[in-house]
């Protein structure tokens, strides 16, 4: 499966890395755009700076770059998430504006009507932004905030992530065990 992920500028952006650290160990063809903004919040939030070297498989992207193969339908994205998604990059999608290689793979995501998964990240939210991923949920878009389920039992930030991270796989459908489910003991 060739999956396309975009990590914004909102704050979690180790939400995103981390995500990143998950697929590269699948058998699935992954294509990432890390936004200018992201890497300045990795590095404010977390001191990050990304290490492209340490992913194996994994094709990496500029933001600008709109020339990349995954900003053409044809090359067949089948799946494409945002995570996180801030508030900017939503009312670019919302509005049909492509002006970064994140927001024009998204476009594509909605004209090919294929699954497209945004990781919101943003409290309280605007009722602006409220109008704006209603409209893109009532045409398939999966809305997906990173919000903690308390029943998963994460006793440190890292296993919240991983909850998070592992929702967000939930909806790839890609299969692992990074966070314990409802009902298991």
């Amino acid at each position: 499966m060739k999956i396309a992920v975009g990590i914004s500028g909102a704050s979690g952006c180790i939400l995103g890395l981390r995500l990143l650290e998950i697929l590269d160990e699948t058998q699935h063809e992954i294509h990432a755009v890390i936004s200018d903004a992201a890497k300045l919040t990795l590095k404010k939030e977390s001191n990050i700076c990304v290490d492209f070297t340490k992913f194996k498989n994994i094709n990496f992207y500029d933001n600008f770059m709109l020339d990349a193969p995954i900003s053409s339908g044809s090359f067949g994205i089948e799946k494409t998430i945002v995570a996180p998604c801030s508030i900017n990059t939503l009312a670019k999608i919302s509005n049909s504006i492509s002006d970064t290689l994140i927001t024009r793979m998204c476009a594509v995501a909605l004209k090919e009507q294929k699954k497209l998964i945004l990781g919101v990240r943003e409290m309280p939210f605007s009722p602006i932004s409220l109008k704006q991923m209603s409209e893109l949920s009532a045409i398939g878009v999966s809305i997906a905030p990173p919000i903690m389920g308390f029943y998963s039992g994460a006793s440190n930030v890292n296993e919240m992530i991983d909850f998070i991270v592992g929702k967000w796989l939930d909806l790839l459908n890609i299969k692992h065990d990074i966070y314990k489910r409802w009902g298991s003991d």
